[in-house]
């Protein structure tokens, strides 16, 4: 081993697990959040800290013998402001700390390796080693068995087997080769035999670990369209009724001043009752909300490249999916028998057996199962025989054996074959031929010599449960499109067993794109998913476009989403991960209006009790005094951020329904819940403060 060889790096790296954050690192996170620099982000939240910062003056005032209402209750009032800051920013913490975890893990397993880089685009090119960090795009580095890939990049020589569960967390190698859709690499993966040449296509600091480490780093999350759309309404929430709390002291004073009775409403308690009145549940919970949501997606082993991407998929309209692979199995399977008059199955069934012998595609041992199934026939040796291998040419494989010339391929070429060697191709296969298609399977004929014995149906398989996912999209008023290669008779055969709304057949990337915009021209937003350089500018184009991970570079910089397990059918769970996203602000949004109107009857009555005596008829509630009512409603308004923070981070319970469905859902639970907590919450803690009272 040469001296530039030790030097190489071969530990591969370790993938993140979604761990959770210390509390002592989310209370200080709390703590380290209190600056304002970080307060002034949150509207809402800021008026809180403004708030807190005020009353704790007012307390020192009073300590000084000032005080416009009791030290200690103005002291309370004052902890329970910055009880409530710091609450909401734990919640922001704890989201945030999923993804920093992931992020530190990420970083410690990053490592510096050595890349052999080529002078010539070949095998046995002169080289000279560097390290990670000086490897730039464009540059050729050869990677051999137990070697490191040092960067991003695509194979332009050689095939080779991947370790991939650094990325994936799959233990399963994959096979990475030049050319085609599975050429991209990704920088920290470790090759397990032979080699290939990859030219790089990131720079130091810009590779696909790199971007990662970003995208998981909930602090750098952008804020979504929706998300300021909500934060634009609390704050015209906050400001409105900041006037309102600002322009109650000189209507108290006049009052007093008038009636010659009464007591002027205390700064303290308008401050209270400014905190009680403006939206600080969802104000302080929807940060987490939508930090949560990205850490649902990346467990979900996809990385989203911003939070705008998961809400669109939640707001998606259409789904474009391809056929093989996502709907189907992939491989299309032999399924029947169809032999021709006069020649009974089981001989059928054995010469497609023996023409399958040598055939290696998924298609051929299909074959060979079937067989086995119906009629117990298996495997032989073929001894001296001549296997004739599948060829693009002549569309045919079989074998050559004791006399006999068995064949087994397309239809037309089975055809010529059979007539070239003098025979007749049959009516009743013909026809055969015309309904296995019509059926959208495939049809490959059978023929011994120039004798035709039959056909072999080959059907694509449609993925079990597939058909009641789409049903679940339907019930969400999502459309389904299948797009496929085939031609389209298959195509809407499959559509039609599927239970797709629509296809797009012998599908082109034009086509695909041409599709997109149709349907984004008529108001709709669209998902599809893709791994090839041809599926590029249909990704670029659509609303939300998941890329697979074992696809080419082009694809992954095209999409949104890179899914790391290169699943075609994640897009269906992508959508459900945005739709609980959305699904969880709308609850918890509901939640908190409800819980607002709720407290109004708690805290307005016992604030201005003292100003017009009249409104202790509103004690609904039957509290104890003003001061425990405003106390009480307070340490509510606290606490209740502190009960709904694990279903900001869980998320609301993903069901398929309409959006009228989930609306009076959302009424009915969160709606009526939000206005019956705090009637029970704050009765509960005014009992408890009576005592102290």
């Amino acid at each position: 081993m040469s001296q530039n060889e030790t030097l190489l790096a071969t530990n591969p790296v370790t993938r993140p697990y979604a761990t959770s954050p210390g509390w002592a690192s989310v209370i200080a996170d709390a703590f380290r959040k209190l600056a304002p620099q970080a307060q002034w982000k949150n509207p809402v939240m800021f008026v809180v800290y403004l708030g807190s910062m005020a009353t704790t003056l007012l307390w020192v005032r009073a300590l000084l013998g000032h005080g416009d209402a009791p030290t200690g209750f103005i002291f309370a009032i004052a902890v329970w402001l910055w009880f409530t800051v710091i609450f909401a920013n734990a919640a922001e913490a704890l989201a945030e700390g999923r993804g920093k975890a992931q992020a530190a893990a990420l970083r410690a397993s990053r490592q510096r390796v050595y890349a052999k880089v080529l002078r010539e685009p070949r095998f046995n090119s002169s080289w000279y080693m560097a390290t990670s960090e000086e490897v730039t795009a464009g540059m050729l580095v050869l990677v051999e068995a137990g070697d490191t890939v040092p960067a991003d990049g695509e194979v332009v020589l050689g095939v080779a087997s991947v370790d991939e569960s650094a990325i994936t967390g799959e233990s399963a190698p994959v096979v990475r080769e030049s050319g085609g859709d599975f050429c991209s690499v990704t920088g920290g993966t470790r090759v397990l035999s032979d080699w290939i040449i990859v030219r790089v296509t990131a720079n130091p600091g810009e590779t696909f670990l790199d971007r990662m480490i970003a995208m998981v780093e909930g602090a750098k999350r952008n804020k979504t369209p929706n998300e300021i759309a909500l934060t634009i309404l609390l704050v015209a929430l906050t400001l409105i009724f900041l006037m309102v709390c600002a322009t109650l002291l000189p209507f108290s004073s006049m009052s007093v001043a008038l009636n010659g009775s009464g007591k002027i409403v205390s700064v303290t308690v308008l401050i209270a009752l400014l905190v009680c009145l403006i939206p600080t549940t969802i104000g302080a919970l929807l940060s987490a909300i939508g930090i949560a949501g990205m850490s649902r997606m990346l467990k979900a082993n996809v990385v989203a490249i911003s939070g705008r991407a998961i809400e669109a998929a939640g707001d998606v309209d259409v789904l474009l999916l391809d056929k093989t692979g996502t709907i189907t199995l992939g491989n299309r399977e032999a399924s029947a028998f169809l032999p021709a008059t006069g020649i009974d199955e089981a001989s059928l069934a054995d010469a497609a057996q023996l023409a399958s012998m040598a055939d290696e595609t998924p298609e051929g041992r299909s074959i060979m199962v079937l067989a086995k199934q119906r009629f117990g026939l298996r495997g032989r040796s073929l001894g001296d025989s001549q296997p004739v291998p599948f060829s693009a040419r002549t569309r045919m494989s079989g074998v050559d054996m004791d006399g006999r010339s068995i064949r087994k391929g397309a239809a037309s070429a089975i055809r010529e074959h059979v007539q070239s060697l003098g025979g007749i191709y049959p009516a009743d296969v013909e026809r055969s031929v015309d309904e296995v298609s019509r059926r959208g399977s495939t049809p490959l004929v059978v023929a011994d010599g120039s004798r035709i014995l039959g056909v072999v149906e080959l059907k694509d398989i449609v993925k079990g449960g597939i058909r009641e996912q789409f049903a679940k999209l339907h019930l969400m008023g999502i459309k389904t499109v299948m797009v496929t290669g085939d031609n389209r008779l298959t195509a809407a055969a499959i559509a039609a067993e599927a239970g797709v709304n629509d296809f797009l057949a012998e599908a082109t990337p034009e086509d695909k794109l041409k599709l997109i915009r149709q349907y984004q021209a008529e108001g709709w937003l669209v998902a599809m998913t893709g791994d090839g350089t041809n599926d590029a500018p249909a990704l670029a184009q659509a609303d939300v476009a998941v890329a697979m991970n074992s696809g080419t570079q082009a694809a992954k910089e095209a999409g949104n989403m890179v899914d790391l397990d290169s699943n075609p059918t994640k897009l269906l769970q992508v959508v459900e991960v945005g739709k609980q996203m959305i699904m969880t602000r709308g609850a918890l949004t509901t939640f908190s209006v409800a819980n607002d109107l709720a407290k109004y009857f708690a805290i307005i009555p016992a604030a201005f009790v003292a100003t017009y005596p009249p409104l202790a008829k509103l004690n609904v509630m039957g509290l104890h005094s003003p001061t425990s009512a405003i106390l009480s409603a307070v340490i509510f308004n606290a606490l209740i951020i502190v009960v709904l923070v694990p279903l900001a981070l869980r998320g609301v319970r993903y069901r398929a329904a309409s959006a009228q469905q989930l609306l009076w859902r959302n009424l009915l639970i969160y709606g009526v819940g939000g206005l019956i907590a705090p009637f029970v919450g704050i009765k509960l803690i005014d009992l408890l403060l009576t005592p102290f009272m």
